[in-house]
């Protein structure tokens, strides 16, 4: 993609926005000064021809604005100060003793050679004088040094490159928590829009807090209950799902459901999810792939664009039992007791040797728990995403049912991480399991995800709408395989045969673990 300058009505670059935009620290002075020895137009009202301002004007332009003296600085260094260009034998030395990580095997990633770096001379340098002379000079280096191949990633692995036949658990889901929420946790605004937005930016899994509306239509709404949130239509969601679910990725999309709804209302939950999204909600297993101990989930690649949702389900018996009457129009729905979504929030008994809160500080959000009191029609849309507690990683892995998953708050899982790490990464080989904020988060921060991540957690929810350097470690892992939400975790990580301990620092694989420090040399553009 390539930006251009905003023009006026005949098509022309004004000069005014050209100083506006880079007037960031600089005075307007400065900016035409430059323009004016340019050979460009330079009058406050001047404008310029699109012609004239090619990207080699604009990167000459750009250089002498907002000089690199880090990189004149790392020029000098190379050059011990006693010339204008590097010659070939020092950029062999910069490229061997600077650029190449040492740790690299030399057979398979030989050191630069004369050949390897005339080609770097050859592509970056613009002078032809000084490209003949088998030198580089300032613009050069600073052209190779921003260009790809000094990228901090893997471009390539960008693109969407990752196996995707593996069972579900094997894989990393971009998951994010109360995805409602615009902002606070307590007392904060719900709104759709934040659906579309979180779908667009490539996540997998949205969470849907369920609750009982009022009125006469009583239609479900989704809130944050007992928080003093504002609320929004259910029904409202399921339309913005369907329209933006699959637009950025293919992948599967799970529906993470906390249902406070009773029967009557759970009803128009399924009655939603069934008639908006229609073929894309998964409502049975697949044939090769059925719900019963022993079998593994069925891979992302044969669930493109199929939405699964995460509810509590009735026992097999049971369900079918109800569903039969409901398709009969006999099952009859007995007075049962609505749950409050604007109740005033419980408080805990006191208890000793925990510190007083301070004064200004929300109350913690009090969770509670989704209700069993399931309708059959909506427990027969549940199929390889069934919530059920969690009893103990010896437990599940006697019962061995994968399509079983548990959910926990950071608290807990850091718990279990402590004190059975090895069996938490055995228990996410198997089957799914989802992390969440703890209740305290009344800011809606974010906990670090990547302790999570080492144990193999697939869902590691995240509050979206905080941009926290948590969020921004989650957005950064995802950009790989094409941002479509989806990450194969290691070898060792889903095969039964292998042990991994994460807080190990034995080599895994092969693979010695590393410490990576970034020093910021320049910052441009930066908001105030």
């Amino acid at each position: 993609m390539r930006l251009g300058m905003l023009v006026e009505a005949k098509g022309k670059v004004p000069v005014k926005v050209v100083s506006r935009t880079f007037a960031s620290g600089k005075t307007e002075k400065l900016v035409y000064q430059t323009m004016a020895e340019l050979g460009l137009p330079s009058g406050k009202n001047d404008v310029i021809e699109p012609a004239d301002f090619t990207f080699d004007k604009f990167y000459e332009l750009y250089h002498k604005i907002c000089p690199r003296n880090d990189i004149e600085e790392l020029f000098q260094s190379i050059t011990k100060g006693k010339a204008e260009t590097i010659n070939l034998d020092q950029f062999i030395t910069f490229l061997n003793e600077k650029q190449r990580d040492p740790r690299l095997n030399e057979i398979l990633y030989p050191l630069y050679d004369e050949k390897r770096a005339l080609e770097i001379i050859n592509t970056y340098e613009q002078n032809e004088e000084i490209r003949n002379e088998k030198s580089f000079s300032k613009d050069g280096l600073i052209r190779y040094l921003m260009s790809d191949e000094n990228a901090p990633v893997f471009l390539d692995r960008l693109d969407f490159y990752m196996d995707m036949d593996q069972p579900l658990a094997h894989y990393y889901i971009n998951s994010s928590h109360n995805t409602y929420l615009s902002g606070r946790q307590f007392g904060g605004k719900s709104s759709v829009e934040m659906y579309r937005q979180t779908l667009l930016a490539g996540c997998r899994c949205v969470e849907l807090d369920c609750w009982d509306g009022k009125g006469e239509d009583e239609e479900p709404i989704i809130t944050h209950g007992k928080a003093m949130c504002t609320d929004i239509l259910f029904k409202d969601v399921i339309y913005a799902l369907r329209d933006t679910a699959f637009v950025t990725s293919d992948f599967p999309v799970i529906l993470s459901f906390e249902n406070h709804c009773c029967k009557t209302q759970q009803y128009k939950l399924a009655k939603y999810c069934d008639e908006i999204l229609g073929d894309l909600l998964l409502k049975e297993c697949l044939p090769d792939y059925p719900c019963e101990p022993g079998v593994p989930l069925p891979p992302p690649s044969l669930l493109k664009r199929k939405i699964l949702i995460k509810n509590k389900r009735l026992k097999q018996e049971v369900e079918k039992r109800e569903l039969e009457l409901f398709r009969q129009g006999q099952f009859v729905i007995e007075d049962e007791e609505k749950e409050d979504a604007t109740a005033a929030i419980p408080v805990p008994e006191e208890k000793k040797d925990e510190p007083e809160p301070e004064a200004d500080a929300p109350p913690p959000i009090q969770y509670t728990g989704s209700t069993t009191n399931v309708h059959p029609w909506l427990s027969s849309m549940v199929n390889y995403a069934q919530p059920i507690k969690f009893q103990g990683f010896d437990v599940a892995e006697q019962k061995n049912i994968h399509h079983n998953m548990s959910s926990f708050a950071e608290t807990a899982g850091l718990g279990y991480l402590k004190s059975q790490a090895i069996e938490f990464v055995n228990y996410n080989k198997r089957q799914m399991s989802r992390i969440y904020p703890k209740g305290t988060r009344a800011d809606s921060s974010n906990y670090m995800p990547q302790v999570f991540w080492n144990a193999g957690c697939q869902m590691v929810s995240l509050n979206f709408q905080t941009p926290d350097l948590p969020m921004q470690l989650n957005q950064g892992k995802f950009e790989y395989n094409g941002n479509c939400g989806y990450l194969l975790k290691p070898d060792f990580m889903r095969r039964s045969d292998r042990s991994f301990d994460p807080f190990a620092e034995s080599p895994v694989d092969g693979v010695i673990a590393a410490q990576c420090a970034v020093q910021v040399c320049v910052l441009k553009m930066r908001t105030r």
